[in-house]
């Protein structure tokens, strides 16, 4: 997430108390995880594992628990709790805000627009033209809808992200820091959600088409013109290619990349990148052919009992 006000690597270290080391002079314009840093951006580690993919990636500013030698260009903040820190820093940057109307006074709403009753359209939401929002939809602070988005009824768009970080006190939750975004012509099924990005956009892709309950995680970023069945689950920070297909039930874990025109067979479950243009099936999921030349094989062997 960028930050509305960047600061100083040394103004910062000054406001949390932390030990400065390296480049104090250093901007930080942005805040976010691992996965997605850029330069300019501040995230955290708190343990030795993640200590060397850290200190490597494209992040300017690091809040870590124990003082480490600083890569050149870059700058420590040396904090006990590094996630306390972060987090409060997102807060501050995305506080709560009041909503009390079914339309937040702040929604920019464009031409031909249809909001059901019951629906809720929250604050910073952008809508674009020819949008139909279904009755008891919520569309949570600072999502984005392009031209002509479907939401049916019940859907939740912009929901806080299933992210929550162990502590001694049981599960601290993780404030999101990023937020959703519906490219044109997005159909979104009833009683779907789409959880907001922990620290970048969740994005549908252009004419992509979520059926009834399905459910996207924190982060990911699903291709152009996807068809999405049924019951599917897509876990935090996946990507799906273009013109993809996961047929009902199918779940898919964090963390992956499925290509261009894959397509995952009904109640399949993926752990593993795959390589578009295929069908797969199974859990784990596995080419589909090689699947069921298995299935048969069982089946011939139980036969022979």
């Amino acid at each position: 997430m960028r930050l509305p006000h960047p600061t100083t690597a040394a103004e910062l270290a000054e406001r949390c108390g932390a030990e400065l080391i390296g480049d104090g002079t250093i901007a930080i314009t942005g805040l976010n995880e691992i996965h997605h840093v850029e330069a300019g951006d501040l995230c955290f580690v708190d343990h030795p594992r993640y200590y060397a993919p850290t200190l490597k990636s494209a992040a300017s500013v690091i809040l870590i628990d124990r003082a480490h030698e600083c890569p050149e260009g870059k700058a420590l903040l040396v904090v006990k709790e590094p996630f306390r820190v972060f987090d409060d820093l997102v807060r501050a940057a995305r506080p709560l805000r009041e909503w009390r109307s079914q339309i937040h006074p702040s929604a920019e709403i464009g031409e031909g627009v249809r909001i059901a009753p019951g629906a809720a359209v929250g604050p910073g939401v952008t809508i674009g033209d020819g949008c139909t929002i279904g009755p008891n939809a919520v569309l949570y602070d600072g999502v984005v809808l392009e031209e002509n988005v479907t939401v049916m009824a019940g859907a939740v768009i912009g929901g806080e992200a299933f992210y929550f970080k162990r502590s001694a006190e049981g599960l601290a939750p993780w404030r999101s820091g990023g937020s959703v975004r519906l490219e044109k012509n997005v159909v979104i099924g009833p009683n779907s959600t789409v959880a907001r990005g922990v620290s970048s956009v969740t994005v549908i892709g252009e004419g992509t088409k979520l059926d009834a309950l399905v459910q996207i995680g924190h982060d990911c970023k699903i291709g152009k013109h996807c068809v999405l069945a049924a019951q599917v689950g897509v876990a935090g920070n996946t990507t799906l290619g273009d013109w993809c297909v996961l047929q009902g039930q199918v779940g898919v874990i964090q963390n992956l990349t499925l290509g261009d025109r894959t397509v995952v067979y009904g109640q399949s479950g993926v752990t593993r990148n795959l390589e578009g243009g295929r069908e797969y099936f199974g859990s784990p999921a596995q080419e589909a052919r090689l699947a069921f030349r298995e299935l048969r094989a069982v089946r011939r062997l139980v036969d022979k009992k």
